[in-house]
């Protein structure tokens, strides 16, 4: 079954239309695709993006409980948020508005549930490290 993650970054301050950029880029693309990518992207915001792309497979990681290796980006959209406005001194006294952007950036992943085998195996081999563990300690003080 199919389940979905996201993430949510408000306020970076970069004009949308640049941001955009990089996010129809990864649209459909596989996770680590997306991450290649945005790694040797020579824009500002792809790194602001890649956090956020991380964000949101940790997200499914842990609170979806989906399966890593099968995350594809199912949508990626960015919206305009807050503009500040500066002044600019111009000739004979006027001033020029200056428009500072912000962004919103929202990436919804989906991907196939985790099995309860893979659950399962991932529990034993925290018993295991709990055994060795307990194991060394009784072994340093003999």
């Amino acid at each position: 079954m199919k389940r979905q993650a996201t993430a949510k970054l408000n306020n970076l301050r970069v004009a949308p239309r640049k941001v955009r950029l990089l996010v129809d880029l990864i649209r459909g693309m596989h996770v680590a695709e997306a991450l290649m990518q945005l790694k040797f992207s020579k824009k500002h915001a792809a790194t602001s993006v890649m956090k956020l792309l991380r964000s949101a497979v940790a997200n499914a990681e842990h609170n979806a409980d989906i399966d890593i290796d099968t995350l594809i980006v199912k949508e990626a959209y960015v919206d305009g948020g807050p503009i500040l406005y500066r002044w600019m001194p111009r000739a004979f006294g006027r001033a020029g508005k200056i428009r500072k952007r912000t962004s919103h950036i929202t990436i919804v992943l989906e991907g196939d549930e985790k099995t309860k085998k893979a659950a399962k195996e991932k529990k034993e081999t925290k018993k295991e490290t709990k055994k060795t563990k307990e194991k060394k300690g009784t072994e340093e003080t003999a």
